[in-house]
C-alpha cells in the first residue's frame, strides 16, 4: 500500500504491549488522515499515555504494525519518531525554563556553522515559526519560565514545526489554560491543520471535542472500543458509554440539604496577598463543601496555599477549630488537621519513583516509625486498606506511583489525608486530566469525606463540577470574592457572567 492509495497519514494496527503484570494495549487500531484534528479519548488507565510513547519511540510495541506515510515503520527512539515527522506535546511540558524561547525550539537541532550555533539566525528563524503560529509578540530571547502556561504551548507547537512535524500529538493541551486561551489554541490548531498537518487531540472535556475534532477514536481497556466516530454529531451518551459503560458525563452524588451546625471549622479573615487577592474572608463548617469559581489567574490556588501554610500573608489570619493558625507553617497546619491535593500532583504531591504505599503514608509517616524503624509492612497494610477504599487500580500499592494514571494518582494523593486525623481538606483542581469514570469515583470519596465530618474547600475551573459537588458556592474574580450563594440558588450562565464580568467590561467602549 502507497501513501497515494491510502487517505490515512497514520494508521496502526493491532497494536500490543504488556509490562510486568500488565496488558497497557491489548489490539489497538488508529487511523488518522493528513489535516485532520483525530480526538483520541478514554479513561485513565485505558491505554492513551502507552499509546502517546509508542507513537513517540519511547515504547517499542510487543505485536502490531505501525503505517507512517505509506510505510511500514518501527521507531527505535523518541529522535527516529522525530525525525520521521511525529511530534509529541505532553501535558507537562518538557521544555527547559532556564534557556529562551529561541533556544528551546531548536534544542537539538540547532543551526550551526563550523560547530558553532548561530545564534542571530536561530532566533530569526524562532521568529519566523511563532508568527506562522499567529503569535509574533512572544519574544525569541525571552527565557521560557517567564512566559504563561498558554505561552509554553505555543513555543512546544514551534518546536513541533521547527523538525518539520507532519503529525501533531497534544496530550491535554487545554488542562492548565483560561478559557480565552483555549479559543485561541483552537484557532492556532486549525492553522496547522490548513496546513496539512494532522493533530492527534487528547482531552477529558467532552465539549472540546465537539468544537475542535473531528473525528473520535475511543479506547478501553487497552483496546479500541471504536474508531472513526464524527466528533461533532455523536451523541455525548454514545462517547461516555464506549468509554465507561455509563452513560452521562458527570455522575455527582444525590445532592444532600445541608444546614450547618454550630461554630465554622474554618474561618479565613481578611487574607490578603499583594498582587494575587485582597480582604478575602469565608468560612466552612464540619461536614461542608464549599467550592470556588473562577477563571485561572483569580487567586483561588494562591488563596488555597496560603490557608495551607505554603504562602505567607499579608494580612488577616486563618482559624481552623477556633485556633489561629501561624502564617507560613505548613508542618503547623498539617498537625492541626488540614490537608491538601495540590493543583500539579506530580511535582508537588507525589514522589514518583516511590511505591504507593509510601506515598499514601507521606503525612502520617511517624505512625509507623519504631525506635528509629519503619514499619513497612504496617505501612503496606494500611495503604492496601485505603487503596481498597478508593477502587485504585492496579490495587498493588507497591507499584511505583509514576505507573499509575492520571486519576488513580489522584486517588493516592486523597488516601493519604484518609489515613491521618485531617479534619479539613483542600482540593485544588481535584479532577483535572481525570477521565469521567475515575471522576465520578473521585466525587463519591469527596461526599463520603464530607459525611463522615471532615470539612472540604474546593477550587474547580470546571463550573458544573463546583456547582454540582458542593453546599456552597463563592465566585473568585481578580483576587476578591464577588458572590456567596447555596449551590442550589446558582447555574452555570450566571456564575459565568460573574467571573467574566471584569474582562467583559474593559471590551465596552468608554
Amino acid at each position: 500500500m502507497t501513501e497515494r492509495d491510502d487517505p490515512a497519514v497514520l494508521r496502526l494496527t493491532g497494536i500490543v504491549k504488556t509490562f510486568p503484570g500488565v496488558r497497557a494495549l491489548d489490539g489497538v487500531d488508529l487511523e488518522v488522515r493528513a489535516g485532520e484534528v483525530h480526538c483520541l479519548l478514554g479513561q485513565n488507565g485505558a491505554g492513551k499515555s502507552t499509546l502517546i510513547k509508542v507513537l513517540a519511540g519511547a515504547h517499542r510495541p510487543d505485536a502490531g504494525q505501525i503505517w507512517w506515510r505509506g510505510e511500514t515503520v518501527t521507531f527505535a527512539d523518541p529522535q527516529s519518531a522525530m525525525s520521521a515527522g511525529i511530534a509529541t506535546i505532553y501535558q507537562e511540558l518538557d521544555l527547559v525554563d532556564e534557556l529562551s524561547v529561541a533556544e528551546n525550539i531548536y534544542l537539538g537541532h540547532e543551526p550551526r556553522t563550523a560547530g558553532f550555533v548561530r545564534r542571530p539566525a536561530q532566533r530569526r528563524a524562532a521568529r519566523d515559526l511563532l508568527g506562522r503560529l499567529g503569535h509574533p509578540e512572544i519574544p525569541a530571547g525571552r527565557a521560557v519560565g517567564r512566559l504563561s502556561p498558554a505561552a509554553k504551548q505555543i513555543v512546544s507547537m514551534a518546536r513541533a514545526l521547527s523538525r518539520r512535524a507532519r503529525l501533531i500529538v497534544m496530550d491535554e493541551p487545554s488542562a492548565v489554560l483560561a478559557h480565552d486561551e483555549v479559543a485561541n489554541l483552537f484557532r492556532v490548531v486549525r492553522e496547522l491543520t490548513a496546513q496539512g498537518i494532522a493533530v492527534i487531540y487528547i482531552s477529558h472535556r467532552l465539549e472540546e471535542i465537539r468544537e475542535i475534532g473531528d473525528r473520535v477514536t475511543v479506547l478501553k481497556d487497552g483496546a479500541t472500543s471504536a474508531m472513526n466516530l464524527p466528533a461533532r454529531t455523536t451523541p455525548t451518551r454514545e462517547l461516555v458509554t464506549r468509554m465507561t459503560g455509563r452513560t452521562i458525563e458527570y455522575v455527582f452524588p444525590e445532592r444532600r440539604d445541608f444546614t450547618p451546625s454550630g461554630p465554622p471549622l474554618l474561618a479565613v479573615e481578611g487574607l490578603t496577598r499583594d498582587g494575587e487577592f485582597a480582604d478575602v474572608s469565608l468560612t466552612v463548617h464540619p461536614g461542608e463543601i464549599v467550592g470556588i469559581a473562577g477563571l485561572v489567574g483569580a487567586g483561588r490556588s494562591e488563596l488555597l496555599e496560603t490557608v495551607y501554610g505554603a504562602r505567607r500573608a499579608r494580612a488577616g489570619r486563618v482559624r481552623l477549630g477556633g485556633a489561629v493558625l501561624r502564617p507560613g507553617r505548613v508542618g503547623a497546619a498539617v498537625r492541626a488537621g488540614l490537608g491538601l491535593a495540590p493543583e500539579e500532583r506530580k511535582s508537588q504531591a507525589l514522589l514518583l519513583d516511590e511505591p504507593v504505599y509510601r506515598n499514601a503514608t507521606l503525612a502520617t509517616f511517624a505512625r509507623f516509625a519504631r525506635a528509629g524503624f519503619t514499619d513497612s509492612a504496617r505501612e503496606r497494610a494500611e495503604a492496601t486498606r485505603v487503596a481498597g477504599s478508593l477502587q485504585l487500580v492496579p490495587a498493588d500499592v507497591r507499584r511505583p506511583v509514576r505507573t499509575l494514571s492520571g486519576g488513580n494518582q489522584q486517588k493516592v494523593v486523597l488516601g493519604r489525608w484518609l489515613l491521618g486525623d485531617t479534619k479539613l481538606l483542600l482540593l485544588d483542581e481535584p479532577t483535572r486530566g481525570v477521565d469521567v469514570g475515575a471522576r465520578a469515583d473521585l466525587y463519591g470519596v469527596i461526599r463520603s469525606l464530607a459525611e463522615s465530618g471532615v470539612g472540604v474547600l474546593l477550587v474547580s475551573s470546571e463550573v458544573p463540577e463546583v456547582l454540582g459537588l458542593s453546599d456552597r458556592v463563592l465566585v473568585m474574580r481578580e483576587g476578591r470574592i464577588v458572590r456567596e450563594a447555596p449551590a442550589a440558588q446558582l447555574d452555570e450562565d450566571t456564575v459565568l457572567d460573574l467571573v467574566m464580568a471584569g474582562s467583559l467590561r474593559e471590551e465596552e467602549p468608554s
